[in-house]
């Protein structure tokens, strides 16, 4: 049986003690039973919709990462579909309203097979070097599904952020494989 989890600061960031308060305040971290992205049960469950789709949570993550950014001599920010949307988005946001824009884009699991039959939406080019978001990280799958898309378009990934670190491996992979990794929050149980 898992233990009670408790959601702590990745970062000691005053941006990030703020996105672990609206998180707490809109009910992120859910208890019950959960099957998660990799596969994996869990009693525990962190709804990060619930904070990248509040309106002030969006701002301090947006804002949070930016900060995070500042000198990684990034050219454009990208997340994992569907849950760094909301981050890339707010990100993106942020960015042009400090009068430092990132161009972003998106990375499907897999090309689209319609349309412009793309796995890589928005504005990616190559040889940029970039950051890659989502919103939680359990075993690292589909961050690093995205890195392989990002980098077999000559794109060099200099940083990658996570809003939520479960601490079940994805973290330790991602740092293993060379990447300049940091969680905003932690889950730990």
């Amino acid at each position: 049986m898992e233990k009670e989890p408790t959601l702590e600061l990745g970062v000691n960031t005053e941006g990030a003690k703020r996105i672990l308060k609206i998180a707490y305040e809109v009910g992120a971290l859910l208890k019950g039973e959960f099957t998660l992205t990799s596969g994996k049960k869990s009693t525990f469950y962190f709804d990060a919709k619930k904070l990248t789709l509040s309106p002030e949570g969006a701002y301090h993550i947006g804002k949070a990462i930016l900060d995070q950014l500042a000198e990684s001599g990034v050219d454009a920010v990208g997340g994992v579909a569907m849950g760094a949307y909301p981050i890339v988005a707010a990100v993106a946001v942020v960015s042009y309203l400090e009068g430092k824009p990132f161009p972003s884009f998106m990375v499907r699991e897999v090309a689209k097979e319609h349309g412009t039959k793309r796995q890589i939406e928005g504005h990616l080019k190559e040889g940029s070097r970039v950051a890659i978001v989502d919103d939680v990280l359990t075993t690292g799958g589909s961050v690093l599904k995205a890195i392989e898309a990002v980098e077999a378009k000559k794109c060099q990934v200099v940083k990658v952020i996570v809003l939520v670190d479960r601490h079940e491996g994805g973290g330790d992979r991602l740092k293993k494989a060379g990447y300049d990794f940091v969680a905003l929050l932690s889950l730990v149980h």
